[in-house]
């Protein structure tokens, strides 16, 4: 993520929901200024008498009024340690505007929106999911998750109310790395790609001619589809050179 200047305003948080012990949702009443789904904010907070901030990826819409992220509590860090920590009515700062070219603006016209993401990388396309403009865009919407454990799958009720409203045009699978997975398929999402089995499940193919593929997450993920996708003379999307990929590493 690029880093650009922000000033901060304050927020109250109004709910710090645990997914797992690992991840947790942080939601946050403040005046935020107008954004566009993808991009992300910094949230600041004193630790050890410092402060310090780091970039979230928004999981609300712009036209929702509580600002949301989805993170991850690394047991070693510091910062997450204290996000997961804050609870109701504490205050934390949050930089305005957001900022992040991982938008539908930046987005070519194509036929076929493949979103890939590994963990917290789910939280920008939720955000881009709530919005109007990408169902209006695609005739097929595919949403792929990878995660290590069934339990680290969140936001599933939002997910399946969209797959129950939209049926022909959005389709969901999760890739399920630790154990056996009754609902998707088991795997890391690269290999699964690599085999087949990902457009075998969803019956249609990734190619150039038809498809933009977005990747957030776990920049190994992202090295290893981006290789993977060039080998079917995919490429990244630049405003100067258009392409195929479209991505926001996380770590």
């Amino acid at each position: 993520m690029t880093i650009l200047r922000s000033r901060f305003i304050t927020g109250e948080v109004i709910e710090n929901h645990a997914w797992t012990e690992r991840l947790l949702s942080l939601r946050i009443r403040a005046n935020q200024m107008p954004f566009r789904a993808g991009q992300f904010v910094r949230l600041q907070l004193p630790v050890d008498g410092e402060l310090v901030a780091k970039s979230y990826s928004l999981v609300n819409a712009p036209d929702e009024p509580d600002i949301e992220v989805f993170y991850n509590r690394v047991p070693d860090g510091q910062f997450s340690n204290r996000l997961a920590s804050l609870q109701t009515g504490d205050s934390i700062e949050i930089s305005q505007p957001a900022h992040g070219f991982f938008v539908l603006d930046e987005i070519p016209a194509s036929r076929h929106l493949w979103m890939f993401a590994t963990g917290t990388g789910l939280g920008p396309y939720i955000s881009i999911l709530k919005t109007a403009e990408v169902w209006e865009r695609f005739e097929k919407i595919l949403l792929i998750h990878g995660a290590p454990i069934v339990k680290e799958l969140a936001y599933a009720d939002q997910i399946e109310t969209w797959q129950q409203s939209n049926p022909d045009q959005f389709w969901f699978t999760s890739c399920i790395t630790r154990e056996k997975n009754p609902a998707g398929l088991h795997g890391r999402v690269t290999e699964l790609l690599a085999k087949g089995e990902l457009e075998k499940q969803v019956g249609l193919t990734i190619d150039k001619e038809s498809s933009h593929v977005m990747l957030c997450g776990n920049h190994n993920m992202i090295d290893d589809m981006k290789a993977s996708l060039a080998e079917r003379g995919m490429s990244k999307h630049l405003r100067h050179k258009p392409g195929h990929i479209t991505t926001e590493k996380y770590f």
